[in-house]
């Protein structure tokens, strides 16, 4: 094998969705969010407080894309969209950004209006204010994005019930499917959401009312239905397998939820209303959840 494709191999498996099979001890991100576990707040796509969600992600040239996938408009734009979606999925609309970007010193100033016009995209599309942040140099693009929302009924992960129905919107394993092609040198659609989330947050804010739990599908279904089995102390009973290739797909920005089957007929009706699939897979049953697939996280 040559040094490239042994290279290529291991930065394979340091991205963002990278799907290995891992021990049962906790990993490093676990691991650190442990250390501030007596705070309430920690835990959720975001931290609700006093009327305002504040929610934050990063996104790291080498570890979430590589350069040559995206233009630096396109990727500036979904560095905004994957946290507009932690905003959207815990029932808060997005008010203000704040961006921390470093900059690889080669960048010209076209290149800097190419990602300017990336975020302010983003931010027309969702009513949003970039109101700040914080730029260095770099070797390479990092983005680190904060934005801050608004909710009077923030959706937590704690809130599974058990008996609720756990659904999942949209198709999964397009993602996984196109990040394969980038690996091989292959193109992948434009309209591709590896390359451009869909949101759909008019849908969910109207489905809000009649559900119990919800988080966005960014490390895989497999690995979120374990964040929701911890948050909310129960396990899950499947009504059919679930593919390996749709279940550890990650970057899909799909929306997960559970809901009191009493609600289906409501939900559904929501769901034609704005053209959106609904997956119902499982039951929340006593018990707890832990996938066998490794997320992205050290």
């Amino acid at each position: 094998m040559s040094s490239l494709k042994i290279y290529l191999k291991i930065w394979k498996y340091r991205v963002y969705f990278a799907h290995l099979w891992y021990n049962k001890g906790m990993n490093k991100e676990e691991f650190f969010i442990k250390q501030f576990s007596n705070n309430k707040i920690i835990g959720d796509d975001g931290a609700f407080i006093d009327g305002f969600v504040y929610s934050m992600d990063a996104f790291f040239e080498n570890v979430h894309f590589k350069k040559e996938w995206m233009s630096l408009k396109q990727i500036a734009y979904k560095s905004m969209i994957v946290n507009i979606s932690d905003a959207i999925v815990m029932n808060s609309v997005p008010l203000y950004a704040l961006l921390s970007v470093a900059i690889p010193k080669s960048y010209t100033n076209d290149d800097l209006k190419k990602l300017s016009k990336g975020f302010k995209k983003a931010a027309r599309k969702f009513g949003i204010q970039i109101i700040g942040g914080d730029t260095i140099s770099n070797e390479k693009l990092d983005i680190s994005i904060t934005i801050i929302s608004k909710t009077s009924n923030p959706i937590l992960r704690s809130g599974v019930k058990k008996n609720d129905l756990l659904c999942y919107t949209g198709t999964l394993g397009s993602c996984k499917e196109d990040l394969e092609k980038l690996f091989e040198n292959k193109e992948i659609s434009k309209k591709s959401k590896f390359i451009k989330p869909k949101l759909n947050p008019y849908f969910f804010y109207e489905i809000a009312p009649y559900i119990t739990a919800s988080m966005d599908i960014s490390d895989g279904l497999f690995f979120e239905l374990e964040k929701l089995s911890k948050a909310s102390s129960v396990g899950f009973e499947f009504f059919n397998e679930i593919n390996e290739s749709i279940g550890s797909s990650g970057e899909e920005y799909e929306i997960l939820f559970s809901f009191d089957e009493k609600n289906l007929e409501k939900i559904n009706k929501i769901a034609l209303k704005h053209k959106v699939k609904l997956n119902i897979f499982a039951k929340a049953i006593k018990g707890k959840y832990r996938t066998a697939c490794k997320n992205h996280h050290f």
